[in-house]
This record gives structure tokens, C-alpha cells and sequence, in this order.
């Protein structure tokens, strides 16, 4: 649409547009005053504000949609208005882009731009457009000069290990160093129930149930909680641009070692994630097929057929996952799975079951590896800089060294194993801790204990009168 002709537009009439980049206040303040300086100047010149455009939070440098600004320009090229109002020219634009869209728009309709600061820019001359073009590059240039002092700062603090700033972190204060007592626990509480086979979704359900909020005051959702489980701040390492770059300053929830090895559960691909393939049965994909010869697992499934001594037609069964050969009756699999289990832990000998099933791991032999390979990919990268090192060189020895800390940090992530029966041994009443338990962590103690396997039964009613055949259960401990 073309803008329409000075001739058309009332020049008395004026719109006003405002923007701050961070509202630091979170009130719209830095705006405010932009608006009240601006009417000011409207009522000098004896113009009449018809509307007053507002982008609150946005960077014109960032290049992000401006919702406030589009609609301004619009309604410039409508004959809206005649004038427009700023508080500075950078508050309009800070891209050279953007300021030859915005003299596209002003220039044929003759529509004058005049700010608080920078006073009246006249885009109808080669003299206005000129002075507005270098108005504009240096904006451009102070903005760039701030980012990069920015950054400078931040690789600073980071070298040293201090907090940058940015949103609270969900275990400290505003500060970033202090910690909260509570949230640590909560953080050492998740990371173990994760390590012993929780579930990502259980535990923000718990969470959400007792009132524990994110550091923003919202609920915790499986997602929000891998991510803030996965920082690497909750191990006392600084992690600036993407990247770990040293120990930290502020005291730490966890240990290293416990880190490395909850962020090798949460990140394993084959760990299920998502919401719509959460296990929602004891047993599927942990029983055995007994038909089949290769490790077929059981999956949760409807029966068609009668259930015995019932008159109901459909009930819940595990079935094999590839054929139809195998079904049982899954209330009556997993009541016996859950029977074993407590009937074992309830013996004298219970203590046993906690016994280390793996191999010491040399922390301390892997922390070092690690600190040095760190610091020979740092050394290279600084002799790849200086042009003491050719690329090629430089991708040869780094290939190297990568590899070196993928090793140590894979030793890292065992360093942690959690026993999920750990909190059913020694306790006085083992029935009621495993109904406290949530489904994947009684589903992390099967695994942990037995193997199911799901065998044929003998046909018609067994001995006593029933139909159940118990010995087409076959649990065998690991």
C-alpha cells in the first residue's frame, strides 16, 4: 500500500512510540517516562497525541518482532497521523534496515519525526536523511561497544568462576551464591530418586503436591525438572556459552561424580521421555515371554476372552509382545511379583540385597583426566589463535584430547549407582514403604531383583479350585 500524500494527512495530529529494551523493574516504568516526556513535547508544539504505540522489554537491536512498531507503521501509511514522537531516535531503530523501511514510509507522505533528545529529524531532505542515517550508525555502534564490554565482562567473572546474573536459579538466592537449604534438598532428593529409578514425571507430580515451585513461582513439569537437574551448576562447574569452563565459587548440592551419573540417566537414549509413553504397569517390558527363545518382553494389554469365575468379558492382561501364543491375567502377575519381593525383603538376610553388584570406578584418576584434558584443549585453542598452530595440527591434537575427556567423563557418569531397594531394607514395615514408592521406582526394584519370565499354563482349574496356575510364573532371583 502506498503511503498517502502529505496533502491528506493533518499534521497536527501525532502518535507517540515508546520502547524500552529491559524492563528491569518489571512495571513498564522505562516506558512511562518516555510517554510523559513525549506528551510534554506534543503539548510544546501544539500537536494532539491521537495514539501512543508501546513495545515494553523488546531490543530493536535483537531483531525480534515489534508488535507496537509494525502497527505504528501501518497506520503511517494509512494517513493515521503526521507527526511522530519519540524520546530518541534509537528507541525508533538501531538497524539500518529497519531506518530506510521507516524513511520509505515518512518521506512520500511528508511526515515528520521529532524526539525529546535528538530533536527534529527531517526526512523530506538529503540533509535530514543523511543526519538521520549517522544518528543511526552510531547507535548501531554504541549498542555494539555495549555487547561486547558485556561479553568481556561475563568471560571475566566466568574465568573466575562467579555468578553473571540472569534469572534466579532455582537452590540459591537472587545472587546466585547463596544457597537455599530447602531447594538443595530438593535437588539431592531428586537426583537420588532419579538414580534409583524414578520417574521424571512422578517426581514433579510430588513436587507440584507438596507446594515446591520453580524459581519463577510455577509448577514443575518433567521437562523443566531434566533441565535443572542437568546444570552443571549443581556441581559447582561454570558453564559459559554452552560449555564448562572451571569450578565456581557458590557451594554446590552435589558432588561431581553424583552428577555426571544422574545426567547419564537422563540423557541415555534409550531412556523413555515423553509423557504418552510413560509405563503405567509393573511389568511391561520387564517380564519375559517364556514362549519365545530371544528375550520377547511382556506388554499391558485387554483380554478378549472370558475371565474365568467372572462374568466380566475384558480384563487387563500381559500378553507377548510379538504374538498371540502368551496372555495372564496382570493383577494377579504382578500380586505375585510384589508378594516375592516383599516376602524377601522381610527375611534376616535383607542386607544382602544391598550389596555392590559393580566395580569400584577411580574418581579421582578421572577428575584428573579430565582437568587435563580440559586444559590442553584451552592450550591449543590459545596456540590455534596465535598462529603458533595450523588448523590441521590443531583438529589432530584436539581429537584427541576430546577423546580423553569423553572417556573420563563416561567413568565419571558410573561413578554413582543408587540400589532402588536401598530404602526397603532395615525398614520396620517394608509393605507400606513400597506403597509410598511410585511406580518406576517399584519398577526400577523388579528390575533391580528379579527376572519374570511368563510361562503356559495348565488348562482348566487347578488344584483347590481355581483357575490361576501360580506356576506359570517363574521369578528368579538376580
Amino acid at each position: 500500500m502506498s503511503p498517502v500524500p502529505r496533502s491528506a494527512v493533518d499534521c497536527q495530529r501525532a502518535v507517540i512510540y515508546c520502547r524500552i529494551s529491559r524492563d528491569r523493574e518489571g512495571a513498564g516504568l522505562g516506558v512511562a517516562r518516555q510517554r510523559e516526556d513525549c506528551e510534554t513535547l506534543a503539548g510544546q508544539l501544539g500537536l494532539e497525541v491521537v495514539e501512543v504505540y508501546e513495545d515494553n522489554d523488546l531490543s530493536a537491536y535483537s531483531g525480534k518482532p515489534r508488535p507496537g512498531y509494525r502497527q505504528m507503521l501501518e497506520d503511517l501509511r494509512d494517513g493515521h497521523a503526521g507527526t511522530v514522537l519519540a524520546w530518541h531516535t534509537d528507541r525508533l531503530h538501531r538497524s539500518p534496515a529497519e531506518l530506510e523501511e521507516y524513511i520509505d514510509v515518512c518521506e512520500p507522505a511528508r511526515i515528520e519525526t521529532r524526539t525529546v533528545k535528538a530533536g527534529h529529524l527531517d526526512l523530506t531532505t538529503a540533509t535530514g536523511r543523511m543526519i538521520a542515517r549517522q544518528l543511526g550508525v552510531q547507535a548501531r555502534y554504541e549498542v555494539e561497544r555495549m555487547v561486547e564490554r558485556q561479553r568481556r565482562k561475563r568471560d571475566e567473572m566466568a574465568a573466575k568462576g562467579q555468578h553473571f546474573g540472569g534469572r534466579r536459579p532455582f537452590g540459591w538466592e537472587k545472587d546466585g551464591m547463596t544457597p537455599i537449604e530447602f531447594e538443595f534438598d530438593c535437588i539431592r532428593e531428586a537426583t537420588q530418586a532419579i538414580l534409583a529409578g524414578a520417574s521424571l514425571r512422578s517426581l514433579a507430580a510430588g513436587w507440584t503436591e507438596r507446594g515446591v515451585l520453580t524459581s519463577t513461582g510455577g509448577k514443575w513439569e518433567g521437562p523443566e525438572l531434566r533441565g535443572m537437574l542437568l546444570r552443571p551448576r549443581n556441581a559447582g562447574i561454570v558453564q559459559h556459552r554452552g560449555e564448562e569452563v572451571g569450578p565456581a565459587q557458590w557451594p554446590a548440592p552435589l558432588d561431581e561424580p553424583t552428577w555426571r551419573s544422574v545426567c547419564a540417566v537422563l540423557t541415555d537414549p534409550a531412556r523413555r521421555l515423553t509423557p504418552g509413553n510413560e509405563r503405567k504397569y509393573l511389568g511391561s517390558g520387564l517380564y519375559l515371554c517364556g514362549v519365545c527363545a530371544d528375550g520377547t518382553t511382556m506388554r499391558a494389554a485387554t483380554s478378549n476372552s472370558r475371565n474365568p469365575g467372572s462374568d466380566t468379558r475384558y480384563w487387563g492382561a500381559y500378553t507377548c509382545r510379538d504374538k498371540k501364543h502368551l496372555s495372564r491375567r496382570r493383577d494377579l502377575v504382578d500380586d505375585m511379583v510384589q508378594l516375592a519381593i516383599l516376602d524377601r525383603l522381610s527375611q534376616p538376610d535383607a542386607a544382602d540385597l544391598l550389596a555392590a553388584q559393580e566395580s569400584p570406578v577411580d574418581v579421582r584418576g578421572a577428575q584428573t583426566d579430565m582437568r587435563q584434558a580440559r586444559a590442553t584443549l584451552d592450550e591449543l585453542a590459545s596456540a590455534l589463535g596465535s598462529g603458533a598452530l595450523d588448523m590441521r595440527s590443531y583438529q589432530v591434537a584436539a581429537e584427541s584430547a576430546r577423546a580423553r575427556l569423553a572417556a573420563a567423563e563416561a567413568v565419571m557418569s558410573r561413578a554413582v549407582a543408587v540400589n532402588p531397594v536401598a530404602c526397603l531394607v532395615g525398614v520396620e514395615d517394608p509393605d507400606a514403604a513400597w506403597n509410598r514408592l511410585d511406580l518406576s521406582r517399584r519398577r526400577a526394584v523388579v528390575a533391580h531383583l528379579v527376572t519374570v519370565t511368563i510361562l503356559p499354563a495348565k488348562k482348566g482349574r487347578q488344584p483347590g479350585g481355581g483357575y490361576w496356575d501360580p506356576d506359570s510364573v517363574r521369578i528368579e532371583w538376580k
